[in-house]
């Protein structure tokens, strides 16, 4: 067993029918759906961008950057199916991803982390840091400083 010290946090969030995490410490904040207004000329996958108590800032929508298929929620089931955005600090900017579902946060144990597979449901491994089996499935785990490169981080944060 190994000691807690170098367990670590994930933030889990459904994607379709997949299960995503990304590490705690680089979550700022989750928040529940609210207007995201459009940029003109942004990248596809840029939602645009909305205001956080007077911080404004960018949506990526990472159903378009990864070619997901959004989680068809049966209509007696969508009120527990509450969408929204996480906040992630990238690289030292605030970012929204939106999620279909927050799931919850779970401790991880870094022998329990494996190589992701070459493909794995249309997300390229260079954005997966690993791959993490659980009872009922797995969960994918993502390397935020990877998501981007420096090029598209600049056009998204406007920077």
């Amino acid at each position: 067993m190994a000691d807690s010290d170098s367990q670590f946090q994930l933030v889990t969030f459904q994607l379709g029918e997949e299960l995503y995490g990304v590490d705690i410490m680089d979550v700022k904040e989750i928040v529940k759906l609210s207007e995201v207004r459009p940029i003109p000329n942004a990248p596809y996958y840029v939602e645009g961008i909305f205001n956080l108590r007077r911080e404004i800032i960018p949506v990526i929508n990472l159903h378009k950057r990864f070619r997901l298929k959004k989680l068809e929620v049966p209509e007696d089931e969508s009120s527990d199916f509450e969408g929204g955005f996480i906040i992630l600090n990238i690289q030292g900017n605030k970012v929204g991803i939106i999620i279909d579902r927050i799931a919850r946060v779970v401790t991880i144990n870094p022998e329990d982390v494996k190589e992701p597979p070459q493909m794995l449901n249309g997300i390229g491994t260079e954005y997966i840091r690993g791959v993490i089996r659980r009872e009922n499935g797995y969960i994918i785990m993502l390397d935020i400083n990877r998501l981007f490169n420096p090029k598209e981080l600049q056009k998204i944060i406007g920077k």
